[in-house]
């Protein structure tokens, strides 16, 4: 596998070798992360993926043998490889925490450093954020729908095998359970699920073979795939093998509500009350609302979860917002492209409340000493700054890696998703949540 460090577009390693070249590389810079737009019909994000940025930054480095293919590619110089061998991000970097709403313009990422090692950093920064928001963003309105009742994730074999891991990570962020992957269990200890598949029902001279061979294996609280053939008569075979106090069954095809209210009043009849019921195939946020009066017990969800349910990335850009001049002071710069405007200085995200419910995003944009000494007026109510710090001077904050802060993300994102208007959770087409407003302080 590549090194974190050739996670990257060649251009990056391009810039870096011109700007050392004419002395340019070594100012100091502010680059930031945002969205212009939610997806169509998307009323919030939710952020993740930080964790994850920082599990990759200390090992951000070039290895000799890529910069040798850097050199023999004509990628860089030998003055940069030079530079390369002894590289480490000594910058800072601040964020919206896992599991926070986020809306257009919000900068959920801001990297301050030289130009040389913020500008390596940007192809993984958002390789990371689009994808790990996208599939959060889903999971959150995946498990708004579900309301209360759990969601796993079963997507791995719809996706690539790396993402797969970074999908179930992200999904736990948006109020996920637990993963079907092990790789994804393994890596963040995260509760794992499976019993059996259809091959396994097809495997045997008869269904009753296949649930004698499962339940002996793996006790009575197993759950039970019952759709193979008539799922009437694998529920029947099922109680009579497992006996009442069987775990689950699972379906996975047909009219999933009126099939899970039949299975129910089958497996009460047959005094079976306990015995849960999950359904699978093809979920996705409106699938699952539209169980919402089936007697479902969990949900187990696949390609919709690991390709955000129909948007894929968040489109989040990474952009220079300031940079140290000649003189030795910090300038706002941004772009004038027609559709790709961007606003210069730093941001500092700030979030509106009245009555602890959220009214609105305010982006300030200023120079550092400008945003410090600013002050919200009344007519902003209560503030909550939206930015932590996750690395300070290239100290990284490690304790945002491990896996009780990203259980700690999925309550945050609970959290988060309470204090916004009621009409956020609904999954028909509207604006974003709440307004952000942009007001640029230092003009």
């Amino acid at each position: 596998m590549n090194s974190p460090a050739m996670l990257t577009d060649m251009y990056e390693y391009t810039m870096l070798d011109a700007a050392l070249q004419d002395g340019t590389a070594n100012r100091r810079c502010v680059f930031e992360v945002f969205t212009r737009h939610l997806p169509t019909g998307r009323r919030y994000g939710i952020a993740a993926g930080l964790g994850r940025i920082l599990e990759y930054l200390p090992h951000f480095k070039p290895s000799e043998d890529d910069i040798a293919f850097l050199v023999d590619r004509h990628v860089i110089s030998k003055t940069t490889a030079q530079w390369l061998e002894n590289f480490q991000f000594t910058g800072t970097i601040r964020a919206y925490p896992e599991g926070e709403a986020f809306f257009a313009n919000s900068p959920i990422v801001q990297v301050e450093g030289t130009f040389a090692e913020c500008t390596l950093l940007e192809t993984l920064i958002l390789s990371v954020l689009n994808f790990d928001c996208a599939v959060a963003s889903a999971a959150s309105r995946m498990t708004s729908a579900a309301g209360g009742r759990p969601c796993m994730d079963m997507g791995g074999r719809r996706t690539n095998e790396y993402a797969a891991i970074a999908a179930a990570r992200a999904s736990i962020v948006g109020g996920f359970q637990g993963t079907a992957n092990l790789a994804a269990a393994q890596a963040y200890n995260l509760p794992c699920i499976g019993t059996a598949a259809h091959a396994f029902t097809l495997l045997h001279d008869s269904e009753r073979d296949a649930f004698v061979s499962q339940i002996n294996a793996l006790g009575v609280g197993t759950t039970l795939l019952t759709d193979t053939y008539s799922i009437e008569d694998a529920i029947t075979t099922a109680v009579e093998v497992a006996g009442t106090e069987l775990g689950g069954i699972r379906i996975d095809s047909g009219d999933l509500a009126s099939l899970a209210q039949q299975a129910r009043k089958q497996l009460d009849a047959l005094g079976a009350t306990s015995t849960t019921i999950t359904v699978t195939n093809d979920l996705d946020e409106y699938a699952i609302a539209a169980l919402a009066t089936a007697p479902v017990d969990s949900y187990g969800v696949g390609t919709q979860l690991v390709t955000g349910s129909g948007q894929p990335t968040c489109a989040m850009v990474y952009k220079l917002v300031e940079r140290e001049g000649s003189d030795g002071r910090m300038h706002p710069v941004a772009k004038r492209s027609f559709g790709k405007r961007t606003d210069g200085w730093r941001k500092q995200a700030l979030r509106s409340y009245r009555y602890g419910l959220a009214q609105g995003e305010l982006v300030l944009c200023g120079s550092a000493d400008d945003l410090a000494k600013w002050e919200p007026s009344e007519e902003y109510g209560e503030v909550r700054d939206m930015l932590i710090c996750a690395v300070d001077h290239g100290d990284i904050d490690t304790s945002l890696t491990t896996t009780d802060a990203l259980f700690a993300a999925r309550d945050h994102h609970w959290k988060s998703l309470q204090d916004l208007p009621v009409t956020a959770l609904s999954l028909s087409q509207g604006d974003q949540a709440i307004p952000t407003e942009v007001l640029n302080i230092s003009e």
